[in-house]
């Protein structure tokens, strides 16, 4: 492996900035379902996305992702699961990647998998979103449709961060549709707080059916997407900072035990996650940096439940 001295230092300029809220688009949806649906702890939650993306950003420096696991999610809100069991998935969903990354078998089923599954798998996604995100504009056509043409003209001109004016825009649209979000936000006062740990309330009861209905489900999504295909992604974006195969099991096993240990949800490295931090200008470690710092600070210094 090429010495990491050698490799380009993270930066922190503004297209990394811009990068960084590059995935947001299935970040604040799932985040915003487990603490408004299930009511799980917004704190500890936040925190567990600011440490994993600050670790993965300051280890990998290219726009590593940290994504909610989507099947779980899906599940998880669907069925009104209790939180216990979301966070009894994650830590199952970690110990399964710890064995599969000690043992080297996930390595070993890697090299079974054809390179034209991989392009399937990320392609695949790639539609499903792009179909989701066509029903939604559909909801108002030409408010969708004129922030469509504006972001294909922006990605044409590198120096405008296209995701920051984006952003500007959705927040001026929602401050018009809903005035009293601004008193909202005034209310929100900064008080540090550390997460209480979770793993001494979890029962077997809460292992077991995060195990069984949540994790286990979960498992051939995250395989294909988040271990197989960001590997290939990322070494193909960045072959300077190539990244293995059993270095992505081992991250995300450990932010998964990490984020059980806090309370959180299971979370994943999707494919998808770095392509939109990518198109959207990060080029290094930094964006994830950037983003994980804020999530952290919000999670610390926010009271959000």
């Amino acid at each position: 492996m090429t010495d990491k001295f050698t490799h380009p230092p993270n930066r922190f300029d503004l297209p990394e900035w811009a990068g960084a809220f590059g995935d947001l688009g299935t970040l604040i949806p799932f985040v915003a379902a487990y603490i408004s649906i299930l009511k799980m702890d917004a704190n500890g939650l936040l925190i567990a996305f600011g440490l994993a993306l600050i670790a993965v950003g300051s280890i990998y420096r290219t726009p590593f992702p940290v994504q909610p696991m989507k099947a779980i999610g899906a599940a998880a809100v669907s069925q009104t699961a209790l939180p216990a069991a979301v966070v009894g998935a994650a830590l199952m969903t970690g110990l399964i990647w710890m064995l599969l990354a000690l043992t080297g078998l996930a390595g070993r089923l890697a090299n079974w998998v054809p390179r034209p599954a991989l392009m399937g798998v990320v392609m695949g996604l790639g539609f499903s979103f792009m179909i989701e995100g066509i029903r939604m504009m559909s909801t108002n056509l030409w408010v969708g449709g004129l922030l469509l043409a504006l972001t294909l003209v922006l990605l044409g001109r590198p120096r405008m961060p296209a995701m920051l004016v984006l952003l500007a825009i959705g927040a001026a649209m929602a401050l018009f549709d809903r005035p009293e979000l601004m008193r909202e936000l005034g209310a929100l006062k900064p008080e540090f707080r550390i997460p209480s740990l979770a793993w001494g309330t979890l029962s077997m009861g809460d292992l077991w059916t995060g195990f069984i209905l949540l994790a286990l489900p979960q498992l051939p999504l995250t395989f294909g997407n988040a271990y197989l295909s960001i590997t290939e992604e990322n070494n193909r974006l960045f072959p300077d900072r190539p990244v293995s195969a059993r270095s992505v099991a081992f991250s995300t096993s450990l932010m998964n035990l990490g984020s059980s240990l806090l309370g959180g949800i299971p979370m994943c490295h999707g494919a998808g996650g770095m392509a939109g931090h990518v198109q959207f200008g990060a080029r290094t470690g930094g964006s994830s940096i950037i983003l994980g710092s804020i999530l952290l600070c919000a999670g610390l210094f926010l009271r959000l439940c």
